[in-house]
């Protein structure tokens, strides 16, 4: 109905045949879906990967339902073209068509239109509420737009087709105009940019690759269609844009460019199709100065990527069909980089269960090589070694070593090559081709496959426990930023691992006694006092979350005098098994004394540490004890400008557990010294 009335023929659309959909998803690089009133999705083209999971047999399910399932219910009322973000962030746009001659409706878009939007979906792939369904078919087919007009181009090309079906029903006909019209914009495009039909096939053979082939693709492809040769591609890392690839030219040189995310021109850049030209601008003295231009690659409002052109481009409409080029490409490119950040997150979630699954059960030296093995994979490298510096002899240890035939166990100077200068720097270090450093040469019997080396120190707080090495990368290319960032991401359980291992064997049965408390096997005040003072440092020096965590049993007084002291202890001890058991390998435990407990949470977030906590609360409560249910009150505080010196982060914690205790008890508390504490329910 339209205002009270019945549709004429002329004004209802029919949905166009499914070549045509086809052919616009492809075009405007969105889905293209029909549902009809029983929420039936057919046929479904270029569908969102995230769409196809959640709603395996083709049938709106679920909140789906209620979103696009509702889209012809709410098309037909409005009798116009609505437009709405799904639960799953998705900007979608759609219309009321007939299909066979029933209502229907013709959804386009189902895309994220920011990568910020993207990556709250993937965490909730990863670690939320989609965790349970098929990874692998999830990121299979993600769409990524730079803004909503593919979506308003889309459903009015559909729209042009569905009148055109009126007046004219001859396939060829159709087939001929397209023709046509791709031979018109061959004949009309300038000498300034790629020939459409190379772009079409360029752009569909991004589809089937990896992130990183892709992006040096996109180079090689950029400098043959606008006639350049030399090229730089950068990459966000922090705030700034700094250069991680070079076209084929440029292989082997040194290049530094980079571009602050929050410089104006960058933005400039980015709205508009005019690049930043970086150099000195013209004098009398130098009419022609070396000057390079940078053009944004936008996805949103965000600026993932440049590309940075070293050639002389004075033309201003081959200037303008780069800036072109490169807004078209960066939503597919950065579709494909989030998919291989996703995966490298995944991966290093499944190796760092590893490397804790032996940290516990291994002896000493089966631990050296479980760190250094588990590491080696990680980073796929044919070889690694763990070394420790001897400070009285000053020397290195090799501790743990993979994958080489030489016995590095043997080397009478192990280390002194690189690791000595690594741990000097306190620096890690990446090097591409060792030929270029200047070190000096290598013994012949090591037998390298590959010039390039990753080392890097492992600290802890302010000490620095070791230095870990990797060679060979299975692959046969150099390692770089990505591996290096892999290393830190299993820093802290790498420190973790070594830093009890020395204990044990620095200490000795005695020194050991001395940190240990001897009724729940849990380290003791001392050792914590020490080690919170360390990562206090660590975190203002770096930047880092943590947080610090003081437990209490709940009526523990009461237990003792109705149960004895025997009862008590051994309350106590299953109380610090359930500890233990919960949290990660990083973190620290420690009876603080009497029935208090106290836990050090190392790179935690605010939130990270109210759940842990809360996990650990709540196990305590469903664990059975032989006399009675036993609870505990918890107090969280996290290191802040206002509270991160090394007692007041113990007197925030036990002012947050005091509050908890006062508050009923069996409950977290968070230290705030803003609102004055805030309890976390549940």
């Amino acid at each position: 109905m339209q205002n009270g009335r019945e549709l004429t023929m002329s004004e209802k659309r029919a949905v166009p045949p499914k070549n045509i959909l086809e052919r616009v998803a492809k075009k405007n690089g969105v889905a293209v879906v029909v549902v009809d009133e029983k929420g039936s999705q057919e046929p479904a083209v270029n569908n969102n990967s995230i769409c196809a999971v959640l709603n395996p047999d083709g049938v709106l399910v679920g909140r789906c339902a209620r979103d696009c399932g509702r889209a012809l219910e709410r098309a037909s009322d409005n009798n116009a073209t609505i437009s709405y973000t799904c639960h799953a962030g998705l900007l979608c746009r759609a219309a009321r068509f007939e299909s066979e001659g029933k209502p229907a409706v013709v959804i386009v878009g189902r895309a994220f239109t920011n990568s910020e939007g993207y990556r709250r979906a993937a965490n909730r792939a990863m670690t939320g509420d989609w965790r349970d369904l098929p990874a692998s078919r999830f990121f299979e087919n993600i769409l990524l737009l730079s803004s909503d007009a593919p979506l308003v181009d889309a459903l009015r090309e559909l729209t042009d087709e569905s009148k055109k079906q009126e007046t004219a029903k001859r396939p060829e006909t159709s087939q001929a105009e397209e023709i046509a019209r791709r031979a018109a914009a061959i004949n009309e495009r300038k000498p300034s940019g790629p020939d459409p039909a190379d772009w079409r096939s360029f752009f569909g053979s991004l589809l089937g690759r990896d992130y990183i082939s892709a992006r040096n693709a996109t180079i090689e492809f950029a400098a043959k269609q606008f006639l350049l040769r030399s090229l730089i591609w950068l990459e966000r890392r922090g705030d700034r844009l700094e250069s991680t690839a070079v076209s084929a030219s440029l292989k082997g040189r040194s290049l530094n460019v980079g571009i602050e995310l929050d410089d104006e021109r960058l933005a400039d850049a980015a709205a508009g199709e005019n690049p930043v030209v970086l150099g000195k601008p013209p004098t009398k003295e130098v009419p022609d100065p070396k000057r390079i231009l940078l053009f944004a690659m936008p996805v949103g409002d965000e600026i993932p990527a440049a590309l940075v052109v070293l050639d002389k481009v004075p033309e201003d409409e081959r200037r303008r069909a780069i800036a072109r080029f490169c807004r078209s490409i960066a939503p597919q490119l950065e579709i494909l980089r989030l998919r291989a950040e996703m995966e490298r997150r995944a991966h290093l979630d499944e190796v760092s269960e590893r490397l804790a699954e032996g940290i516990r059960e291994l002896e000493t030296d089966a631990l050296w090589m479980h760190l250094a093995q588990v590491s080696a994979e990680l980073l796929q490298a044919e070889r690694a070694s763990l070394m420790t510096r001897d400070e009285a002899a000053k020397s290195f240890r090799v501790r743990g070593s993979v994958g080489t035939t030489f016995d590095m166990q043997g080397d009478t100077e192990p280390g002194e090559r690189v690791a000595r200068i690594v741990f000097e720097r306190g620096k890690p270090v990446v090097v591409r081709d060792v030929a270029i450093t200047g070190l000096p040469p290598v013994d012949a019997e090591r037998r390298y496959k590959t010039p390039s080396f990753l080392s890097a120190p492992i600290w802890l707080g302010e000490r620095q426990l070791a230095v870990i090495n990797f060679t060979d990368k299975v692959t046969g290319t150099p390692f770089d930023r990505r591996d290096l960032d892999l290393v830190k991401a299993i820093a802290p359980q790498l420190a973790a691992a070594i830093d009890r291992t020395q204990l044990k064997e620095k200490a000795g049965e005695f020194e050991q006694l001395s940190v240990t408390d001897p009724l729940t096997g849990l380290l003791n005040r001392r050792y914590m006092v020490q080690r919170l003072a360390e990562e206090v440092k660590r975190s203002n020096r770096h930047g880092y979350p943590m947080a610090f965590v003081m437990l209490d049993v709940d009526h523990f007084k009461s237990y003792n005098d109705t149960f004895g002291h025997p009862a008590g202890d051994e309350a106590l001890k299953i109380v610090a098994s359930v500890i233990r058991e919960t949290l990660r390998d990083a973190d620290v435990a420690v009876r603080f004394g009497g029935e208090e407990f106290a836990i050090l949470l190392p790179q935690t977030t605010d939130s990270e540490a109210a759940n842990i906590a809360n996990r650990v609360r709540q196990n305590v409560a469903a664990t059975e004890f032989p006399h009675r249910t036993v609870t505990i009150s918890v107090g969280v505080a996290s290191c802040s400008s206002e509270v991160c010196a090394q007692m007041d982060m113990i007197s925030a914690a036990d002012q947050a557990l005091y509050r908890a205790k006062a508050e009923g008890r069996n409950r977290v508390w968070i230290y705030s010294p803003i609102d004055d504490d805030v309890p976390l329910k549940g």
